[in-house]
């Protein structure tokens, strides 16, 4: 069963892809998404789904606090399922 994280504080320019890549260093990423207001303009946070729980785990340890072009994002587990991206 897959894993849904959220991450905060990201950087303006950070992109979907930027995170797949970032996360991807852990496990298969099943989706990525960074949440935006009306215009399209990124909220600096986000979600990705992790396909195995250690690849979830690992991503959080490894991240959590870690520069991302210049800011600390914060990385933690969803507390909810409801907002799976598929």
């Amino acid at each position: 069963m897959s894993t849904l994280l959220h991450v905060a504080n990201l950087p303006i320019s950070a992109t979907e892809e930027m995170l797949a890549s970032k996360f991807g260093q852990f496990g298969p990423v099943v989706t990525t998404r960074i949440t935006r207001d009306s215009t399209g303009r990124s909220l600096r946070a986000g979600f990705v789904e992790m396909s195995t729980a250690a690849g979830a785990k690992a991503a959080v340890e490894r991240l959590h606090l870690a520069d991302f072009d210049g800011r600390l994002m914060s990385v933690y587990k969803a507390l909810t399922s409801v907002l799976r991206l598929r």
